[in-house]
């Protein structure tokens, strides 16, 4: 990525236009940003209309139509992002071109204790991981001016707790799956053969006492395993287990791809270029896309939020969009992903303090409501 030295009044200048366009949504002129330095030596109108130049020469703010003013291009948006979340990094060097994202520290102004109240007062109730997801959506976009997301964590991190098995008629089960995560997946079982009551409990047992705290995708696959190297020890509870679960039993495939999105009124309210927001909406009606999104750039591993500015890699109609997500989890099992998706002009520091503030309420709320 190629970079571009920013001198240190340069960066003074540019950050007072970005905070400018976020608080206005206006094209920032040079006599904006002089009335901001008014009691500051060195910075005349003259001067910063000198900076404000090279500024845009180094692909930093551009002049939209015939406008006196001008805005923060992404690379702009991505250079504030280094500032405000990395102040260990040397000052003065930005890449410029292509997304670019950040961990997070934990530095930052913190949450409000307005905001904290507002957002523990929206969780109130919450006792599962499907409903605190649900909840994440529509907080983040309560309190953003974008798109608030949630995302269930991928099968391949669904942990067993428990399964029981209900039969309904003749050869229709009703299997309850519950993940360590606290998602409770039910469904309907059409089996090739008729097992009665006890085979039933015989089978939920043995999967509870065996592979409790497994990963279900790793118990279908010892299931199978077993099947080849003990069926004479054990063929009919085996053959049962397996009938079960060759049927759905332990299928967790319809959670991963659960996604909760709420605040596209607030990207309509935001983008005034028609044009624009119609493709703007039609990528992120994509579901796929999204949970691509979300997958891509947030990893259940992560510890800290992180910040994507310029999402058009994953669509050009999504360029002036920021992602600031983090993954949400219960002890040490994922839950998922929780994001906010909005126009660059955001407020970075509260949103990414936010985002933080809500992942780890994930924790906090479920294990009191399973105590």
């Amino acid at each position: 990525m190629p970079e571009t030295r920013v001198s240190p009044r340069e960066r003074l200048v540019l950050t007072a236009i970005i905070e400018l366009y976020i608080a206005t949504g206006e094209p920032v002129a040079s006599q904006a940003v002089a009335d901001h330095f008014a009691h500051k030596e060195g910075l005349s109108s003259a001067t910063i209309r000198n900076v404000m130049v090279s500024l845009g020469d180094a692909g930093l703010l551009e002049q939209p139509h015939t406008s006196a003013g001008r805005v923060p291009t992404a690379a702009a948006f991505r250079y504030y992002v280094e500032q405000i979340t990395r102040p260990e990094a040397p000052i003065g060097r930005i890449g410029v071109g292509g997304a670019a994202f950040a961990h997070l520290p934990q530095s930052g102004i913190p949450l409000s204790e307005e905001r904290r109240g507002q957002i523990e007062e929206s969780f109130s109730g919450v006792t599962s991981s499907n409903e605190y997801l649900e909840r994440t959506s529509h907080v983040l976009a309560l309190i953003s001016s974008g798109l608030g997301v949630a995302l269930a964590s991928n099968a391949e991190e669904q942990v067993l707790e428990h399964i029981h098995f209900s039969r309904l008629s003749a050869g229709r089960v009703l299997a309850v799956l519950v993940t360590r995560a606290g998602a409770v997946l039910d469904r309907v079982l059409v089996l090739d053969r008729e097992l009665t009551h006890l085979e039933l409990e015989t089978a939920a047992r043995y999967l509870n006492e065996t592979f409790h705290n497994w990963p279900i995708d790793r118990i279908r696959t010892e299931i199978a395993r077993r099947m080849d190297e003990e069926r004479a020890a054990y063929d009919q509870l085996l053959a049962s287990v397996e009938e079960l679960c060759r049927k759905g039993a332990l299928a967790v495939g319809d959670a991963a791809s659960v996604l909760y999105v709420e605040g596209r009124a607030n990207l309509i309210a935001a983008e005034v270029d028609r044009e624009r927001l119609k493709q703007m909406l039609l990528a992120l009606e994509a579901k796929q896309r999204l949970v691509d999104l979300l997958t891509a750039y947030v990893s259940g591993s992560q510890q800290e939020v992180r910040v994507v500015v310029g999402l058009d890699e994953a669509s050009p109609a999504m360029q002036d969009l920021v992602l600031i997500g983090a993954p949400a989890r219960l002890g040490g099992s994922s839950l998922g992903t929780v994001a906010v998706i909005a126009p660059t002009r955001i407020q970075y520091q509260e949103m990414i303090q936010a985002v933080r503030y809500v992942a780890r309420l994930s924790d906090r709320l479920l294990e009191i409501s399973t105590q």
